[in-house]
């Protein structure tokens, strides 16, 4: 049984995750979503909520495609979870030229700790290239329209975080001066 690996924070996951997690489904008979704690990041959503979005985005998914596609929280290198989750394949999502880089170091230096575990890089669509979950928690904050970026559901997520933001222009709700 071939199983893949995809990790990151999914804080929100975005139609570019899914995009992804889609494409990836026909690469193994078994995904595994890793979901980063990464105190570091400071999250918006918790780890229950994140993996709970997660769960409710692929399940469809899993459905349609017929692979089976779990949520795993992780904490620990992203090596070590590729072996608590026997995966041999660490699927990464590429949007722009500088996400090469960064991956291409971390393609480096999990080969020295195993090398036993290859990493596979799927290119974002065009239409998700630009989407960024820190984007999107930007627009959301600043009352923008997320819709374009997410699921319905994340949206909804999204909109009761920052309730009352909707619509406004981060003026107070009024018009910029001259228009």
């Amino acid at each position: 049984m071939r199983i893949g690996l995809y990790p990151g924070t999914f804080d929100p996951p975005t139609l570019g995750h899914l995009d992804i997690i889609r494409r990836s489904a026909v690469l193994v008979d078994r995904l595994v979503i890793g979901i980063a704690i990464n105190r570091d990041k400071g999250p918006l959503f918790s780890l229950e909520e994140r993996v709970a979005m997660v769960e409710t985005e692929c399940a469809g998914l899993a459905r349609e495609t017929g692979i089976e596609i779990v949520a795993h929280p992780f904490e620990n290198l992203l090596i070590d979870c590729a072996r608590d989750v026997g995966a041999s394949i660490i699927i990464r999502g590429l949007r722009a030229v500088a996400d090469f880089e960064y991956e291409f170091q971390m393609v480096g230096m999990n080969r020295r700790l195993d090398d036993g575990v290859e990493t596979v890089f799927l290119m974002a669509e065009a239409q998700h290239q630009a989407i960024a979950s820190k984007l999107v928690k930007e627009i959301a904050r600043l009352g923008g329209n997320v819709a374009p970026f997410v699921t319905p559901a994340v949206k909804a997520a999204l909109d009761a975080r920052y309730p009352g933001r909707r619509g406004q222009s981060g003026r107070g709700g009024e018009a910029p001066p001259g228009r």
